[in-house]
């Protein structure tokens, strides 16, 4: 018989994941492998035995070791959740709705989410602004922050995301803006530099992230930031407004 659980993390890579999980004591009868996609770590845990809740016996504190180890960089341990379902129950479970800008991602990040059954209730607009024209006119980006930070910066991301509450009303906003490569990087800012912008009722955080890889594995790996960002973010609001 056999016991097994996924630790869906992000934040941190497979290969520093399986340096940590080397330190575990886990025994022989438990199994770890951990895998990776798209900015996401998994860790799949496997314990065998001759009996079902022996192997639970075996399993569970490696688990429990692992969920002390990563804490809020676990969003589940359900093999079936995905992150963008996570953010959208979030959302719905508080009645908050949504809006996203999207540059270097291109439509990737509304994606995720609509491909969530019932996004339809929590989704405002989802918007593609990758020109600096576009980001102007539909978010109000201004014409000296692109001129002197340029369309890549913490600057333009927190414009954008501003902006993008300010048109579409709603409660909570994401954009992205960044070099997805191949072409288009400097020694200042490298393809895969991207700036993620989180919006939560008017409290606004902007992420610096460098990622590696292809033109779409960077778009995803930004994707998948972008929505762990609004996770967090969220968790931290309703702590913060549940002491107030």
């Amino acid at each position: 018989m056999a016991y097994s659980k996924t630790v869906k993390i992000v934040g941190a890579g497979a290969d520093a994941v399986k340096n940590d999980i080397a330190e575990l004591d886990v025994g022989t009868d438990v199994e770890i492998t951990v895998t990776e996609e798209a900015g996401e770590t998994h860790i799949h845990v496997l314990a065998k035995a001759d009996d079902e809740s022996e192997a639970k016996k075996i399993g569970k504190p490696v688990v429990k070791q692992i969920k002390a180890r990563y804490g809020a960089m676990i969003y589940t341990t359900d093999d079936d959740e995905t992150l963008e379902q996570t953010v959208v129950e979030l959302l719905d479970k508080n009645s908050l709705t949504i809006s996203t800008a999207e540059s270097c991602t291109g439509g990737l990040l509304s994606g995720r989410i609509i491909n969530v059954p019932g996004a339809s209730e929590i989704i405002k607009i989802g918007i593609v602004t990758y020109s600096n024209r576009a980001k102007r006119k539909y978010l109000g980006v201004r014409k000296s922050t692109l001129e002197k930070y340029g369309a890549v910066s913490p600057e333009t991301a927190k414009e954008m995301v501003k902006g993008l509450l300010s048109e579409t009303k709603a409660d909570v906003g994401l954009s992205t803006t960044g070099i997805a490569g191949p072409d288009g990087g400097t020694a200042e800012k490298p393809v895969g530099l991207v700036y993620i912008g989180c919006n939560v009722c008017g409290s606004v955080r902007v992420k610096e992230c460098r990622f590696t890889g292809d033109r779409m594995q960077i778009r995803q790996k930004t994707v998948t930031e972008a929505l762990n960002l609004l996770r967090l973010s969220l968790l931290e609001y309703f702590t913060e407004t549940k002491l107030k």
